[in-house]
């Protein structure tokens, strides 16, 4: 019953909506790639990703000092239909705006 909870509180919330859209449509980000993109200060989308990670729709992979998040996978049915309930909301994406390319993140 707790891990239904947090899954669904988790999606309770616009940002963190737009967040798995964007990361499905995308595919792995850097954080500095989604501040660029989705044009939010650091600390507030480390708490929505971590939310996400902790409910069980993100993952995380440390290269050195930087974090890339993408769409866990694979992921439990209930989950994964959520994933593709957010794609039909009419949600408008903004451009992935990379700034780690090659060498990692530049900010």
């Amino acid at each position: 019953m707790e891990t239904f909870l947090k899954t669904v509180a988790a999606l309770n919330d616009e940002t963190r909506v737009l967040l798995v859209r964007f990361l499905d449509e995308n595919g792995e980000c850097c954080v500095c790639d989604l501040q660029n993109s989705l044009d939010m200060i650091q600390s507030r989308l480390s708490r929505h990703l971590k939310i996400l990670k902790d409910a069980g729709f993100l993952r995380v992979e440390r290269k050195g000092t930087w974090a890339y998040y993408s769409i866990r996978t694979p992921l439990d049915r209930f989950r994964s239909e959520a994933i593709e309930e957010i794609k039909h909301l009419d949600i408008t994406l903004p451009k992935l705006n990379r700034s780690s390319q090659d060498e990692g993140c530049k900010i």
